[in-house]
């Protein structure tokens, strides 16, 4: 399986949606970095499931235990590996999925590519569960990025057809996002968010949306031409979270209905240092920082799981049935995917940095 990703620093993820825990293994972070244990447990917090009535009635704390990769609380250049375990697993509700894969998920192509040996509760290693060990390799890189300057923050855009105040591109507004389960930059808004997802939720049914991220602070030059640009790196990321159909940069998909006149952002002097009058190239020039805010948006389809009957097959009889899925689920994966979308950036971001930093150089 395609389970780690990175250039620089390399981040593996290991277990399933029910196994005993889940993890990641960090390897190649900078030593020396003191590592705030309270400041990752509670960005860890802000994905756990649980913590509202609009989320999966799952209850899991999501504590997590650095098993190596700290010397007296800093790193020390060995890879860094972390576990979360999982106490409140019910591997049981998804019996009948052994020969009755669900609509949206990956359950019939993984059937097929892994012999139907693949782990079936909750979607094993193909659950958005694996996204808790993700956010405990990027809670670290943000901290780290933080140290120099570079912050990382996300909102939720868009919930079905309710938006929030869209960042601004030359100056997002980080500091406006409101405190708690939903990130929004508009209270109004996110009160018409949980509306409609309440409603899905009786409904049995679900929603998806759209999460907004920037990075600030970014120095000019980060990413490669061609191939390992920062557009490359992150899209690549991001579409390692489940549910993620799209991602734009900068006006993104706007920006065919523009002019070149219009969509060019000229360039001026300020302050003695080089800026762009406008930001529709989204901090981003031929895969490499300009120095502005780096922002895109990247869409989350509705969640999967519903509670509807839905038509599928048997694989054991071959013939069509009826499927009606148990568990426990969320009516709209996007709250909780907010800190995920995070963590990514933050690690591609950290990974694209140590292009420039010389091979164990302390992080201090």
């Amino acid at each position: 399986m395609g389970s780690y990703f990175g250039k620089n620093i390399h981040v593996s993820v290991f277990g399933q949606s029910h196994s005993p825990a889940i993890g990641a293994v960090v390897d190649g972070l900078p030593p020396g970095f003191a590592l705030d244990i309270h400041q990752l447990q509670a960005f860890l917090r802000r994905r756990a499931p649980g913590q509202s009535s609009l989320t999966t009635r799952r209850q899991e704390k999501d504590k997590v235990e650095i098993l190596s990769g700290l010397y007296e609380g800093k790193t020390c250049g060995a890879p860094l590996s972390a576990l979360i375990r999982n106490f409140d697993a019910r591997p049981g509700d998804y019996a009948n999925l052994k020969v009755l894969p669900r609509p949206g998920h990956a359950d019939y192509p993984a059937h097929i590519k892994y012999h139907g040996y693949q782990d079936k509760s909750g979607g094993g290693h193909f659950s958005g569960r694996l996204t808790a060990p993700l956010c405990i390799a990027g809670g670290i890189a943000l901290q780290m990025l933080k140290a120099k300057g570079i912050r990382i923050a996300a909102h939720i855009q868009r919930v079905a057809d309710i938006a929030d105040t869209p960042f601004d591109p030359m100056a997002p507004q980080v500091g406006q996002i409101q405190p708690g389960f939903l990130s929004v930059i508009s209270q109004e808004a996110g009160q018409q968010m949980a509306d409609a997802i309440e409603k899905a939720r009786m409904a049995g049914d679900s929603v998806g949306g759209i999460i907004e991220c920037a990075a600030t602070g970014l120095p000019v030059g980060l990413g490669e031409s061609m191939f390992e640009g920062m557009e490359n790196r992150i899209a690549a990321a991001i579409f390692g979270i489940p549910a993620v159909k799209g991602i734009e940069f900068g006006t993104g998909f706007a920006a065919a209905a523009m002019l070149g006149s219009q969509h060019n952002d000229p360039f001026r002097l300020e302050g003695g240092k080089v800026v762009t009058a406008s930001n529709n190239h989204g901090g981003i020039l031929g895969g490499i920082t300009t120095g502005m805010p780096l922002i895109f948006r990247c869409a989350f389809k509705p969640t999967s799981s519903v509670y509807m009957e839905q038509d599928t097959v048997d694989l054991d009889k071959n013939e069509n049935a009826v499927l009606a899925v148990k568990g426990r689920h969320d009516p709209c994966i996007v709250p909780r995917a907010v800190p995920v979308v995070e963590a990514v950036t933050a690690l591609c971001v950290l990974d694209a940095y140590l292009d420039h930093c010389k091979e164990g150089t302390p992080w201090i």
